[in-house]
């Protein structure tokens, strides 16, 4: 299980649409909820994954309110961590703001060329997520233009123009796929419930960010080290002896029966 940040800042990465990515991925990842005060190297190097949602308001108000966190995300992302936005922070990866994705701009789909959605409410878009047609809940989100050839294209809207793209460790959705049931209560919208098979297409699509990312290991696996990989392996037995010698005195054995096991893990000589 991954440890990812989901970050909260009302209204713009509103409580609403990070209940929604709880309950989508929460299952198979362990999720804390961040804010703004958390933006630091420190406290986001504990996390394999920041998740900025969607909500309401204006994208530029980024200026007055994350501008002084930019740096702090580029070092976050060169050090192996993975960004993913949605709606609002999706919109917050183009290079007016966070300067996340190169030279493909975050641009409002409503305003694209023969898009199909031409104001800003809730609503449903038409797209093809991996080559399936689908009905999102929709809320202003943002197309991803621009020819960049590594920025791979997951979904389109009808008109052709990129829903969801990822590009290294940045992945960037325009449509809420973390819609719950009770955002379709308008009668024009309860038909297209997906029943959680959104949900079901986000995880997916951040278990996919997840694997490309550079993950810093957190851990190392005793039982996959042979022999032959450890370049000091006196080191790591003078470590045993020693941990041995300062607790054998009150430990009645115990920590000898730990530094047994070490050894055998580590496949070490001695007694």
């Amino acid at each position: 299980m991954a440890t990812l940040a989901l970050f909260q800042l009302e209204p713009y990465c509103s409580r609403e649409c990070g209940a929604g990515i709880l309950s989508a991925l929460s299952k198979t990842h362990n999720i804390e909820l961040i804010t703004r005060h958390d933006l630091t190297l420190d406290h986001l190097s504990r996390f394999d994954m920041l998740i900025m949602p969607g909500g309401q308001g204006d994208a530029n108000d980024f200026q007055q309110l994350l501008k002084t966190r930019k740096p702090v995300l580029h070092s976050y992302l060169d050090q192996g961590g993975a960004y993913l936005g949605i709606c609002m922070g999706a919109y917050w990866a183009d290079s007016r703001y966070f300067d996340l994705i190169g030279e493909t701009r975050c641009i409002q789909y409503i305003t694209r060329p023969k898009a199909e959605i031409r104001r800003s409410f809730p609503t449903l878009a038409r797209a093809k997520w991996q080559g399936q047609s689908e009905k999102f809940y929709f809320y202003d989100g943002c197309a991803f233009i621009g020819a960049d050839p590594n920025v791979e294209t997951y979904a389109t809207y009808a008109n052709g123009d990129p829903m969801a793209v990822i590009k290294g460790n940045v992945g960037l959705i325009g449509c809420h796929l973390e819609s719950e049931l009770n955002w379709y209560h308008a009668h024009t919208l309860k038909p297209a419930w997906h029943g959680l098979a959104h949900h079901r297409l986000l995880a997916e699509f951040t278990d996919d960010l997840l694997h490309r990312s550079p993950l810093k290991p957190t851990y190392i696996d005793l039982n996959s080290i042979e022999t032959e990989t450890i370049t000091d392996q006196d080191r790591f037995k003078a470590a045993l002896e020693e941990i041995e010698r300062e607790t054998s005195m009150f430990t009645q054995g115990t920590f000898k029966k730990i530094n047994a096991i070490a050894r055998r893990a580590l496949k070490l000589k001695g007694g």
